[in-house]
């Protein structure tokens, strides 16, 4: 029987030829379920912190369908992309009893999905991550807030992006960059919280050593962070349990500290991605997607403000096939994000086309190993490009089932050089021919290589409010 599910591309990433987007999948599964005569409303809400509710509905097969397995499938998808696109410790869920059960099973302990509710139950410090079933009368109401972010420019100001193999700084006077720079540097790997905060220093010290003075710090980082302390971020992976609590939880407030008590604003990465593309392009709303060490996103509302949402894409799922790739560093799942939009893409592709990288490089030194291939007239990397750009367009085909997007900006490491062209073009492609009506209503866009690499460091100077006295 066909499975609704795995829809082979119109356009084939080169070196992937089981892959099966996401967006394809949602689009037959709506089109059987239309088509049945059968549909029934899946609503769904995600309750956060502060009372925040975002709610999302579609419609499905009902209880009993021939077609419950797929009906669960896609309804598990879905729910998935939604934890990691908005977040939240309780989902509500209005739809087939079947579904509501089996959503409990996975996201329970030892369940399927026990990452994402354990993670979940962290972020927002639950007890644990609920599923409850819910009627019509009680299903909560969508209360959704965005807030304003960065665009301060006044000032002696600091801007740091941690990335996951390379620190970047920023020092900027009154809104013009003075000095940047990009140092090398293993944060995954390293156990010891000394490493991080003198990594973190060092970049400061390089920044403050071209400014009268500083009077913010301002910062980009992958991870959730509230009220400036660090809930989860994977490049403290490694750090034990109790060390986290003790030095990292409060690790860029110790750096204020040392730094004169300086105002200081710490932000996830992806949300810097879209406030520098903002800032640029002085429009919105905008969703900007960082591939470096992982797949960082973000998203600028057409408010010019940022939503609350969690926005960690490189947990959700773009791929259906059963034999997509698996997250083994961290998730556990497969077909998610970071597979496909990050260096771990490239290490992943370039095997396919005989390029062997040596396996005691670091992974940002095996995508630089690949990018310098291609730059010395090798064209093996050429498939891996491409593969990414196909990627990139059916997934940005279905962001925009969940975002309202105008533009989308492009950034990190895997877009540098040549390559980064490659990868827009083929996305633009991908777009074209299999979703002309996105075609039509959103930009994307590729900064110049200085901005592709110290771009989020100077949107992050403009983070913190210098207090007047």
């Amino acid at each position: 029987m066909k499975n609704l599910l795995e829809v082979e591309p119109r356009v084939k990433p080169p070196l992937d030829p089981v892959y099966r987007p996401a967006f394809l999948a949602h689009r037959q599964f709506a089109e059987a379920v239309k088509k049945s005569g059968k549909r029934v409303l899946l609503k769904l809400a995600l309750e956060g912190s502060g009372g925040h509710v975002t709610v999302y509905s579609t419609q499905t097969f009902p209880e009993g369908h021939s077609e419950a397995e797929t009906a669960y499938r896609h309804a598990e998808r879905i729910v998935k992309f939604l934890l990691w696109q908005r977040g939240g410790a309780k989902l509500y869920v209005l739809g087939p009893i079947s579904i509501i059960g089996r959503l409990k099973k996975d996201y329970a302990p030892g369940g399927a999905r026990a990452f994402d509710a354990d993670f979940m139950a962290k972020v927002y410090e639950k007890p644990s991550f609920e599923v409850v079933a819910v009627s019509e009368k009680d299903f909560p109401k969508a209360n959704e807030a965005s807030a304003p972010i960065g665009r301060h420019l006044d000032g002696c100001r600091i801007g740091f992006d941690a990335g996951g193999s390379d620190r970047k700084v920023a020092a900027v006077i009154d809104g013009k960059e003075v000095f940047s720079c990009e140092v090398v540097w293993e944060p995954k790997i390293n156990t010891d919280p000394q490493y991080h905060f003198d990594g973190i220093d060092d970049s400061i010290r390089r920044a403050a050593e071209h400014l009268p003075r500083i009077d913010t710090i301002g910062v980009s980082s992958a991870g959730i962070f509230i009220d400036n302390k660090t809930r989860v971020a994977s490049l403290f992976r490694k750090i034990p349990t109790d060390l986290f609590e003790k030095r990292i939880k409060n690790l860029y407030p110790d750096i204020a500290k040392k730094w004169g008590n300086v105002p200081i604003e710490v932000s996830n990465d992806g949300d810097v991605t879209a406030l520098a593309g903002a800032m640029s392009l002085n429009d919105q709303p905008v969703l900007g997607i960082a591939m470096g060490t992982s797949q960082a996103t973000g998203y600028v509302d057409d408010k010019g403000h940022i939503t609350g949402w969690l926005n960690e894409l490189a947990f959700a799922p773009v791929d259906y096939a059963d034999a997509a790739p698996v997250d083994v560093e961290w998730s556990g799942d497969k077909g998610t994000g970071v597979q496909y939009f990050s260096q771990e893409a490239v290490i992943r592709l370039a095997p396919k086309v005989g390029i062997e990288l040596d396996p005691k490089l670091s992974p940002g030194d095996k995508l630089k190993k690949v990018q310098e291939l291609y730059k010395s007239g090798d064209k093996r990397p050429i498939p891996i490009f491409e593969s990414i750009g196909v990627y990139l367009g059916y997934a940005l085909a279905q962001y925009a089932e969940f975002y309202n997007l105008k533009h989308v900006l492009i950034l990190g490491r895997v877009t540098s050089g040549e390559g980064g062209n490659i990868i827009l073009q083929k996305a633009k492609e991908v777009l074209q021919l299999e979703a002309p009506e996105v075609v039509k209503k959103v930009q994307i866009h590729l900064p110049d290589e200085a901005s592709r690499r110290v771009g989020q460091a100077i949107a992050a100077a403009s983070l913190p409010v210098i207090k007047k006295s």
